[in-house]
């Protein structure tokens, strides 16, 4: 067979286990997989729907394709042609639309055109064994959303919440730690992973690859989760606590069920337990009639919380969510974009503050990737590190930061591998 494939994948990082794991399985099938963005006999787009622009990039991604290879095949899936399978079904070379179930079947659609939005599955997909990658590799544990916040296509274009075997994520985990150097755990709602996110957690302590989670909610932080938490030492301090809004009117209309003290409460406890982790979030501004002083409500929570960084978007109405039958999108797009702007502005400072207090501490930095003449990587708590061009990828290191550089910090090397 010998033909060759490329996957784009757009979004979240249960999209990039995903494209993993059809990497992997067509490896098996015979094909040969081009790993870099460029000529290829067949292009696999893995999309994403949770803004109109994230949309928009998946559907150019078509015509970036058809310039490296005009005669090539193009299959879709994700949450894009989950939620608007009509945009790709005529385009150019694009061969199959399939949603987001049945990626395992991913050849199939190669060879057979299809054009459908499979039902969801009740139980967990059995989508598994992703193409291993030397440094940092995905597990996914969970999948779908029972949340359904009012600006959020994602609990319609991945169904309600259900997750994988506990043993099966075990046993994929300590396949994937025999080649890997950490190991992220992914979900649409990780949180919500049944039996219990911390049991998984423990079941993983005996890996020699550190453990890093994707998004959490702040429901989950509690006094027991973060004694449990403290004990498995394989774990990396980094807590993605997902905000939204630092004003109880917006989260109420946001349906997020918690107001903005009872999320400054997870975050003093998760700092009881780990005084140096890094909390990150995201925040959509100008959501829904979002007024002058419910923004500067947020902006000044932020700015109480002092997160490591804060990922800021503009709110974008998206057909289909509960905000699109009941709110109007009343804040105009110069007022979001300034709204934004200014609270970049407030997270660069934030981030400065947490650089500023994990200066002069020693940190084991997992080097990643050459990035002009610097060789980077991560902390545990996920802040990117300059090192020396000349230091050896896929190592863990015990690094000093020195102080801010670029998009992250300068490191010294204190003395090589930790094992």
């Amino acid at each position: 067979m010998n033909k060759t494939f490329h996957i784009i994948t757009l979004g979240c990082k249960l999209n990039k286990y995903e494209s993993d794991c059809m990497a992997n399985l067509l490896i098996e099938k015979g094909y040969k997989y081009i790993t870099n963005f460029e000529f290829a006999d067949i292009y696999i787009i893995n999309t994403c729907a949770v803004t109109k622009e994230s949309e928009k990039k998946s559907r150019q991604y078509i015509s970036k394709c058809l310039k490296l290879n005009p005669n090539a095949k193009i299959i879709i899936c994700g949450c894009a042609s989950e939620n608007n399978l009509e945009q790709f079904k005529n385009k150019t070379n694009v061969f199959s639309v399939i949603g987001n179930e049945k990626k395992d079947q991913i050849d199939k659609f190669i060879e057979s055109s299809v054009f459908k939005v499979y039902d969801f599955l009740p139980n967990y997909n059995n989508l598994k064994n992703p193409n291993i990658n030397q440094t940092r590799a995905y597990l996914k544990v969970q999948d779908g959303c029972n949340n359904f916040c009012a600006y959020c296509l994602i609990p319609y274009l991945r169904g309600r919440s259900r997750s994988r075997e506990l043993t099966e994520c075990v046993k994929e985990a300590e396949f994937l730690s025999k080649t890997c150097k950490e190991l992220v755990l992914t979900g649409i709602d990780l949180s919500s992973y049944q039996p219990s996110l911390i049991e998984l957690i423990e079941k993983l302590s005996h890996l020699t690859c550190r453990v890093r989670l994707g998004s959490l909610e702040q429901k989950i932080i509690t006094e027991e989760f973060m004694q449990r938490l403290q004990k498995v030492k394989n774990f990396c301090p980094h807590f993605h606590l997902s905000l939204q809004s630092g004003d109880d009117a917006v989260l109420k209309r946001m349906n997020r069920h918690y107001t903005a003290q009872q999320y400054y409460e997870k975050v003093d406890l998760i700092r009881k337990y780990f005084p140096l982790a890094n909390i990150t979030t995201d925040i959509i501004v100008g959501f829904a009639g979002e007024t002058e002083q419910e923004f500067l409500n947020t902006k000044s929570f932020v700015e109480k919380v002092n997160f490591g960084a804060v990922h800021v978007f503009p709110f974008s109405m998206r057909e289909g969510t509960l905000a699109s039958k009941i709110y109007k999108d009343t804040v105009n797009s110069e007022e979001k974009n300034k709204r934004v702007k200014l609270l970049q502005q407030v997270a660069k400072i934030s981030g400065l503050n947490y650089i500023n207090k994990i200066k002069n501490v020693e940190h084991k930095v997992l080097t990643e990737d050459h990035e002009n003449d610097f060789v980077v990587g991560y902390t545990e708590s996920y802040i990117k590190v300059y090192l020396p061009k000349q230091t050896a990828l896929n190592q863990i290191l015990t690094v000093k930061i020195t102080g801010e550089y670029l998009d992250g910090v300068k490191g010294e090397i204190i003395n090589n591998e930790v094992k």
